[in-house]
């Protein structure tokens, strides 16, 4: 499988990886990982204002930048390369997309130019402490109330859920089940009765919050009942995109791996003349390509409205997931004893490789998905 770039998605990857190199280098992310917010603020205003990373995916009625998903898939690559640390998958990717996916067209126009823009950082509240990512999971319930909603149940696992200012809440319908009854609704990230508190994950480079909504007021976001296949159009994106972040990651540790094996040197000889050494790095390369084909092959997919983006979305997850655990398991053999010590950066990444792995779903998952989906001729 292979995909190609045009010269201008060339060139428009060049100004997206020098503005990463910049402002991204190990020390930054060191320093951002530290803090609460987990990203900083002039960054995330150059990133939007500057550049106009943020309204990428956005169509130019709702004022974005109306870029296809390969374009997308650019941007969530070079991120990955140096583990940006900014609310853009929570804010941009999943939240965007499901206002996209579910929204009606006067909320659209209402919520996305803010979010295009910068000025609104949205995250996506959909799993549970439960960490099931299909909808049958989704155990929150809305009830009405007037003109409102009211939320009560709990969240986890949300992305940049600590700071966003906009949550986009996926919920189901009292009194319902399995896959009916589920809805989207947007709900003030300073809202009454809602408890946000930070998770100690394992990769301090991406933010997990835990949410807790105690009867909390909510707008419905589209139909009521009716959001299950926005859900899983949202969730599919999501993979996507995260599977081509995933292989600017990948790309990244074997970058790094080829380059310490031409200059550690072992018995005389740079260890990168040995044969074992060579044998995993011709694996790692191999895996990387498969991936990036899959990846760039579903981002396209997602363009042209194929019947067959699910099948692909899973396809691409489940291979980006292999490949950068596989790989970022080989970085660390090939740096040797220092490559997991704090000091080296190499941890960095393969605690990224881990936490994206598990999130939106582990390759078993979407593997079973996929022959699910491409039994079902979708």
């Amino acid at each position: 499988m292979q995909y190609s770039f045009t010269s201008e998605q060339h060139q428009f990857r060049e100004v997206v990886q020098r503005f990463m190199k910049d402002k991204s280098p190990a020390t930054e992310v060191r320093r951002l990982m530290e803090t609460d917010a987990g990203f900083d603020a002039d960054v995330w205003k150059d990133l939007s204002g500057q550049l106009a990373l943020a309204a990428i995916p956005i169509p130019e009625r709702y004022g974005g930048a109306g870029f296809g998903f390969v374009e997308l898939g650019i941007v969530m690559e070079e991120m990955g390369r140096t583990l940006l640390c900014a609310p853009y998958f929570s804010s941009v990717v999943l939240a965007a997309n499901a206002i996209l996916n579910a929204g009606t067209e006067q909320q659209k126009q209402q919520l996305l130019p803010d979010i295009a823009s910068g000025k609104t950082r949205a995250a996506l509240a959909m799993t549970e402490p439960n960490g099931r990512w299909e909808s049958s999971g989704i155990e929150l319930i809305s009830e009405p109330a007037g003109d409102h909603f009211l939320l009560t149940g709990e969240k986890s696992f949300v992305v940049d859920g600590g700071t966003a200012e906009l949550l986009i809440v996926v919920a189901r319908l009292k009194g319902s089940d399995g896959d009916a009854g589920i809805s989207f609704f947007t709900v003030h990230g300073d809202a009454s009765g809602l408890n946000r508190r930070g998770l100690n994950a394992m990769d301090q480079t991406r933010k997990l919050t835990h949410l807790k909504f105690s009867g909390v007021e909510a707008n419905l976001l589209g139909g009521a009942g009716d959001a299950g296949q926005a859900l899983s159009k949202t969730l599919d994106q999501g993979a996507i995109a995260l599977a081509n972040e995933m292989i600017g990651g990948a790309q990244c540790l074997l970058d790094s791996s080829v380059a310490y094996s031409k200059l550690r040197m072992q018995f005389g000889r740079v260890i990168g003349s040995f044969q074992a050494i060579k044998h995993k790095c011709a694996n790692m390369l191999i895996q990387l390509e498969l991936a990036k084909s899959a990846a760039y092959v579903a981002a396209a997919a997602v363009e042209t409205e194929g019947a067959n983006v699910p099948a692909l979305a899973s396809m691409a997850k489940s291979a980006a997931s292999d490949a950068y655990m596989l790989i970022a398991a080989e970085a660390i053999q090939i740096h040797g004893g220092i490559g997991f010590t704090w000091d080296q950066d190499t941890h960095l990444w393969f605690k990224r490789a881990k936490s994206s792995e598990v999130f939106l779903g582990d390759s078993t998952y979407h593997r079973e998905l996929m022959m699910l989906r491409w039994g079902e001729g979708v």
